[in-house]
């Protein structure tokens, strides 16, 4: 896989992308250059390239909440620029909804999803952070996720199987009630 024929092919896309998230040009170039990085460093880590471009958005998609989170800010629900909003549609999935759902729960799951979900940090040290016992911890993560899966119901229209596990296809941009522009 040749960086360079990513780059011609995708930059533009990933960098409305990005764009439709940060609302300002300069920003969405220099995260667009971090993912290209993050890509070239990880571009044989991919083992079907049928799964190439959602892979690439979802690195300028975590590459993006990586930049909200750094500079302690919330990641815009919607975008304003109708431009960046037809390169984005062909690029929505379940990730673009789960940030916003996440932030638009009550802080104390937002905190612990936001740390254990996102960040990627162990229950046990999301639970020093917060300043709570270990088992006050699961039990905020656990209440988060499923009032995650409830959004994700009232967002996409998706259901619960019998197992308790998200069932159903994501929506267009167009038809998500947390990423549409409508």
């Amino acid at each position: 896989m040749n960086t360079e024929k990513i780059w011609s092919e995708f930059s533009l896309a990933l960098k409305n992308f990005i764009f439709s998230k940060v609302k300002n040009e300069t920003v969405a170039k220099d995260i667009l250059q971090e993912v290209f990085i993050k890509i070239h460093l990880h571009k044989n880590e991919l083992k079907k390239k049928k799964q190439l471009k959602s892979w690439l958005f979802s690195i300028a998609n975590n590459t993006t909440i990586d930049y909200f989170r750094k500079k302690d800010l919330v990641l815009p629900s919607q975008p304003e620029n109708n431009s960046t909003e037809e390169n984005s549609k062909d690029s929505h999935n379940p990730t673009d909804c789960l940030l916003p759902l996440i932030l638009a729960l009550p802080e104390k799951y937002r905190k612990a999803l936001l740390l254990t979900e996102i960040k990627g940090i162990k229950q046990q040290n999301a639970a020093d952070q917060l300043g709570i016992s270990l088992p006050a911890a699961k039990s905020r993560i656990q209440r988060g996720r499923d009032l995650l899966k409830k959004g994700f119901i009232n967002c996409c229209d998706y259901t619960i199987d019998k197992n308790g596990l998200l069932k159903g296809e994501h929506k267009n941009i167009d038809e998500c009630k947390v990423c549409s522009p409508n």
